[in-house]
């Protein structure tokens, strides 16, 4: 039986290490907030210092050896009980990523779980089946290519999906071979570290999967370790060039980014507006905007532009009424993640209209006096030029502008840094084809946007992202080829 007994009342706040809960040796705590209303969760959240990652990248190092020979059925049944477990106690690891994330178990937490629990079983399912490559002997030699684990691997998460990333991070690694190291964000610190008895139920051994908490003195611990030999890391572009600067300087570790994105839908007239409209508000008010993907650029052609935005605007009316307390059942979307997060969005708004970037159609105000919650926001008619259009917000804020020409969208949905998600909105199929082509973009959704799939590649071009997660791609970042040439002549 599990000695699962976590809950907001008895919150994990130890480090695991080596299928133990030890307590920091760094001194210095970590603080988090309840951002429904801004008060303290816990001021002493273990934040691991150098000695703490050396002790864990050790403890990964002595148990690589086995771990990599370990039989995949094996490995396979030991991820997906780990899977069934975060899914037996889903609510209670939703409280504890609530509590500080502020997002609702109805309209996000349930989802993560399941996504957390899904990905973790498709990687489980590769173990016997991630085949390598084989190469004819007419020129006297077999060639034969293995799939190689790196080794000690790190995941460095953000506070918008905790537990999700688990299962995209750690399931690939684990099911390659690799021993692996979460690093939560220090926003969302809990329910990694109570994932240790269900790691140890699961039946994995000492040193295969650990947890340190920290904030981003312990995710560059990590990048830089000499011993470590991949970091995935979710999160910021400018945080995402640090750690790729630090993989570099240090031992020339593997690397994969999934950064920022400021998503284009674009809504040709021969849509179906209702479900362009319905996709379009789902994908920028969905977890209070706090998504990677989220469709935050709207470029409607004119034929059907007011029509669409008198229909855009009625739904986040619907939306607004739906803000309220995380905890509640009936409640929808829920505060933005913390303070800092409530006044790097509400600033882009109030610079939006002290600049007249656009017209602000609704929204765009703070709801109540306590707790960070923000009105869903739409400006519309934004300048091409204007910090709202072009920088990444991460809240309920999007900007919606016209188009005439297929021509002229595609020069405006590509004059960008990001890459990560786009969408096209038409009953056209080879329009609808012609678009996806032309997007520079990782990923695209035909009459559907901000989604990802388990077996497709999930990530984003340009400075989007390095490399790719999900499906057998996530499998490839988790190992290296390996070519073995067999002289057939020899006697």
């Amino acid at each position: 039986m599990s000695s699962f007994n976590f809950s907001k009342d008895h919150l994990p706040k130890q480090l695991v290490i080596n299928n133990e809960y030890v307590d920091s040796k760094n001194s210095k705590k970590l603080s988090v907030y309840n951002p429904k209303n801004g008060e303290l969760i816990a001021d002493d959240v273990p934040l691991a210092g150098e000695q703490d990652v050396d002790e864990a990248v050790a403890a990964a190092e002595k148990a690589f050896p086995a771990w990599k020979a370990t039989p995949p059925n094996k490995r396979r049944d030991m991820i997906n009980k780990l899977a069934d477990l975060i899914e037996k106690y889903g609510k209670e690891l939703g409280e504890l990523t609530r509590i500080t994330l502020g997002a609702p178990w109805g309209s996000f937490g349930a989802f993560e779980i399941s996504l957390c629990a899904e990905t973790l079983r498709y990687n489980a399912g590769w173990t016997d089946k991630f085949a390598g490559e084989a190469y004819p002997q007419e020129d006297g030699f077999i060639k034969i290519v293995r799939n190689e684990p790196l080794g000690v691997t790190a995941g460095i998460i953000p506070w918008n999906a905790p537990i999700g990333n688990v299962g995209l991070k750690a399931g690939p690694a684990l099911a390659t071979g690799n021993c692996f190291i979460l690093k939560p964000s220090e926003k969302t610190p809990f329910a990694g570290l109570a994932l240790l008895p269900l790691i140890k139920e699961a039946g994995f051994p000492p040193g295969v999967f650990q947890v340190l908490t920290g904030d981003g003195s312990t995710g560059a611990l990590l990048a830089s370790h000499m011993r470590v030999r991949k970091v995935s890391f979710t999160g910021s572009i400018p945080t995402g060039k640090k750690i790729q600067e630090m993989a570099a300087k240090s031992n020339l570790k593997r690397v994969t980014l999934e950064l920022g994105g400021k998503s284009p839908a674009v809504v040709f007239d021969d849509c179906n507006l209702d479900n362009a409209v319905t996709w379009c508000v789902n994908a920028i008010t969905g977890h209070s905007g706090q998504v990677c993907f989220a469709a935050s650029r709207v470029y409607v052609q004119e034929g059907i532009y007011d029509q669409f935005v008198e229909k855009y605007k009625a739904m986040f009316a619907e939306r607004t009424k739906a803000v309220g307390d995380p905890d509640e059942e009936s409640t929808i979307l829920g505060p933005l993640a913390d303070q800092a997060q409530f006044e790097r969005v509400s600033g882009f708004i109030e610079r939006a209209r002290d600049q007249k970037a656009g017209n602000l159609a609704i929204g765009g105000s703070r709801i109540g006096d306590k707790g960070y919650f923000i009105e869903p926001t739409i400006f519309t008619d934004v300048k091409a030029d204007s910090e709202i259009h072009n920088q990444e917000i991460f809240g309920p804020v999007s900007v919606v502008r016209t188009f005439k020409t297929e021509e002229e969208v595609m020069k405006m949905s590509n004059d960008t840094e990001f890459g990560l998600m786009a969408g096209v909105f038409t009953q056209d199929i080879n329009k609808a084809m012609r678009v996806a082509s032309d997007f520079d973009s990782g990923m695209v959704g035909v009459n559907c946007i901000s989604l990802m799939m388990n077996q497709a590649p999930f990530g984003g071009s340009k400075q989007s992202g390095v490399g790719r997660e999900s499906g057998i791609y996530a499998l490839r970042a988790f190992t290296d080829p390996k070519t073995i040439m067999v002289n057939m002549t020899y006697k």
